[in-house]
């Protein structure tokens, strides 16, 4: 287990050294951000407009276009983060193989897959609808089910995103190679979202105690540095997330990722079956 953790956090040590060769990887989370913002202020400015927010204070119900609203907003969000997640698992690839990649790069090869994306999606939104409404009216049970099927789903949709933005196959395609990888890559899968949940957690941490201190010296030069300082430090994680999956992909599916160490790699992959992890299908 500990060693198991020990070669993730290896990894994620030479996922910062490729970050440092292409900096511009930490702008697809922002844009996502952006983009999600843009798509929240077009929501609440409708919501304003046509007076669902002042009945929803009042204790009504909304009507069935309110929930066709708020169905489309979740599909559009979970979109946008999809999209730009495969940008940066795009241009992630393009580095580990050797190339030179760009914001243009990743957003190209994105955009490429854009059928692909709508519709994972579409799944990936009615399972997240499913497991909270688990969550929300299934009782202590269905809080203890939606979170083992929230942990089960992360883990086998974990490579999904790369072989989509890869081969192009459809959602349940994608999903299914993914499960089928997470037999040879469970342990690095399960410790590598400990280990990214662990720096995020710290990463913040230091940001707002950074902010605090220049709080202490005026309000608003904490507030000012403060909020893109977290932000910053959230994309600089997720865009080691990024680089870490497209690794993980790169050499279960046969390659040599650029910029990760092989020996390391094959002992990270040690305790897993002989044969190893070759013809994915």
């Amino acid at each position: 287990m500990f060693a198991t953790i020990g070669h993730t956090f290896e990894l994620m040590k030479m996922s910062w050294r490729v970050l440092m060769l292409d900096r511009e990887l930490v702008f697809f989370p922002i844009m996502s951000v952006i983009a999600l913002a843009a798509v929240a202020g077009a929501i609440a400015a409708g919501g304003l407009l046509s007076g669902s927010f002042a009945l929803a204070e009042e204790g009504g119900e909304g009507s069935a276009g309110d929930l066709i609203l708020g169905l489309l907003l979740a599909f559009v969000s979970m979109s946008i983060v999809i999209f730009f997640n495969a940008a940066l698992v795009a241009a992630a690839m393009e580095r580990l193989r050797g190339g030179d990649p760009s914001v243009a790069s990743g957003l190209k090869a994105a955009s490429a897959r854009i059928p692909q994306i709508l519709a994972w999606a579409v799944v990936v939104t009615v399972v997240m609808l499913i497991l909270r409404a688990l969550r929300n009216r299934g009782g202590i049970a269905g809080q203890i089910a939606s979170w083992v099927g929230e942990t089960a789903w992360e883990l086998a949709s974990f490579f999904a995103v790369p072989f989509i933005v890869e081969e192009g196959v459809g959602p349940f395609e994608a999903l299914r190679r993914s499960a089928s990888l997470l037999r040879r890559t469970w342990g690095q899968q399960i410790t590598a979202g400990f280990g990214f949940g662990l720096v995020t957690i710290v990463a913040i941490i230091v940001a707002v105690l950074i902010a605090l201190l220049l709080a202490a010296i005026h309000p608003f030069v904490g507030l000012a540095i403060g909020i893109p300082l977290v932000g910053l430090a959230w994309a600089t994680v997720t865009a080691l997330e990024g680089i870490f999956k497209a690794a993980l992909y790169d050499f279960a599916t046969g390659r040599e990722p650029h910029g990760f160490d092989r020996e390391t790699l094959q002992t990270a992959y040690q305790p897993q079956a002989t044969g190893g992890m070759r013809g994915i299908v």
